[in-house]
């Protein structure tokens, strides 16, 4: 394997920021565009059990409680909103408890009914786009929206809180216009949580959007690490805000947007255009690109610190793989495919074609929604860009060809698009996916493993 190599070239070429911007991607084999996969429009024939733990589905209320819940819940909404979190009952959404504490999805939209939001977002208005994520989670976008000229001071000076130069001023005046947003992983990690796991994304949602602006997760360091202290030391390394359980197998992580998230949030709130993000893709981007970016990202520019990667968009593989298994409590492995040497050139892969499809064809068989980053190379086979998607599904083409149907978060379709294996395959770089997948077919270096290498070289670097 050469992951050192990978990780380095990969965080000077920008890796994972908005290279995709069209689903019309010619396949260089067949010259032909993938499709874009004919979902139905958002309503309340289009909602689904997004989740795989079908154990226990619940389609009824067990007591008057619930009733009463699902009642005021549903006071505050228009006419096709309470069909949709109708069919939300009907299809065991509503009722699911895959969450963190065990709420349901009706509990979460209750506390976000009667209890506060944090100052400047609607109630309302995360009810609406939380019901409306969960249904149908195609439609969130890593799309930044302006900035009106009347919440442009207020931005410029939260953003110059810390600049004392002129000319850094000036920059950071320029730097709030994001026009290419790099939170493709973030975006499709939101993506995941609300299509896989409902009740937790509801949870996420009414902790993340309440005046604490923090969600707690509980986590097994097992699930980072072979042992509680190279766990504790993963988390100490991505600087994350925790405490130990008494039994020192588990932990309890703060989980919290960067501190200026709530004014995007809160323009969105009030100024959003179509096909912007709402104020939750914002409030969850922000805190998925926190976890991964060791705590130093900025909603206003979309840029972010940290000491695992030399470019200031994006989140590396390594920060992408501690960040979804922090998110959904799992052994997850980030799985290279792709052989890349130190100059960024394409090479060869780490296995064959058809072993990289048993892969992805047995994680989505057990339910798995498969966040992968795929590459873009020029003529002398350099990548040059490369974005994160989500394969949520496969399918066979009248002629018997395999096809991918995935989610884009930066192509602004709001429907699932779908690639043929042709095409997809051999552009895979990277896969999250569970171990028991692959590790008998390929060696894979840990995440942690993976941090400490890392870290050791930087100390050597700086020395």
């Amino acid at each position: 394997m050469v992951v050192e190599k990978i990780n380095t070239a990969f965080g000077q070429y920008n890796y994972n920021t908005s290279a995709i911007t069209s689903v019309k991607v010619v396949d260089n084999k067949k010259n032909q565009p993938c499709n874009t996969y004919n979902a139905p429009s958002f309503t309340a024939k289009s909602v689904t059990l997004n989740t795989s733990q079908n154990i226990g589905l619940r389609t009824e209320f067990a007591n008057k409680e619930e009733k009463k819940k699902y009642n005021e819940v549903c006071a505050k909404l228009d006419r096709n909103n309470k069909k949709v979190v109708n069919t939300l009952l009907k299809n065991g959404v509503l009722l699911n408890n895959n969450s963190d504490d065990k709420s349901t999805v009706l509990d979460n939209l209750h506390k976000i009914v009667t209890e506060p939001r944090a100052q400047g977002l609607s109630n309302s208005g995360i009810l609406r786009d939380t019901i409306a994520t969960i249904a149908y989670p195609f439609l969130i976008t890593q799309q930044f929206g302006d900035i009106p000229n009347k919440y442009r001071q207020i931005a410029i000076q939260a953003n110059n809180t810390l600049n004392t130069d002129k000319s850094d001023m000036r920059l950071a005046s320029d730097d709030i216009d994001v026009e290419h947003s790099g939170t493709c992983v973030a975006a499709s990690t939101e993506f995941k949580l609300a299509k896989q796991m409902p009740a937790e994304f509801a949870r996420f949602a009414q902790e993340l959007s309440s005046p604490k602006l923090a969600v707690t997760k509980r986590i097994k360091l097992e699930n980072l690490a072979d042992n509680t202290l190279n766990g504790v030391w993963l988390l100490n390394a991505f600087n994350m805000p925790f405490n130990l359980e008494k039994n020192y197998s588990d932990a309890n992580l703060k989980l919290a947007p960067d501190k200026n998230a709530i004014l995007r949030a809160q323009i969105q709130t009030t100024d959003k255009d179509p096909d912007e993000r709402t104020p939750l893709d914002v409030l969850m981007q922000s805190t998925f690109m926190q976890i991964g970016s060791q705590q130093a990202y900025n909603s206003l520019t979309d840029k972010r610190g940290g000491k695992f990667n030399q470019n200031d968009k994006g989140l590396i593989e390594f920060e992408k793989t501690f960040t979804e298994s922090v998110v959904f409590d799992k052994n997850i492995l980030s799985v290279t495919y792709q052989t890349v040497d130190e100059n960024a050139r394409l090479i060869g892969y780490e296995t064959d074609l058809d072993t990289m499809k048993k892969h992805l064809l047995t994680a989505l068989d057990m339910g798995e929604n498969i966040i992968i980053g795929y590459t873009q190379t020029n003529e002398n086979n350099i990548i040059v860009n490369g974005h994160e998607i989500t394969i949520v599904g496969y399918k066979k083409d009248d002629k018997g060809k395999l096809n991918f149907i995935c989610n884009d978060t930066d192509d602004g379709i709001t429907k699932p698009i779908v690639y043929s294996e042709d095409y997809l395959l051999p552009k895979i770089h990277h896969a999250a996916l569970p171990k028991e997948v692959v590790e008998k077919d390929m060696k894979i270096v840990p995440n942690w493993e993976e941090g400490v290498d890392m870290f050791k070289q930087m100390r050597k670097q700086a020395a």
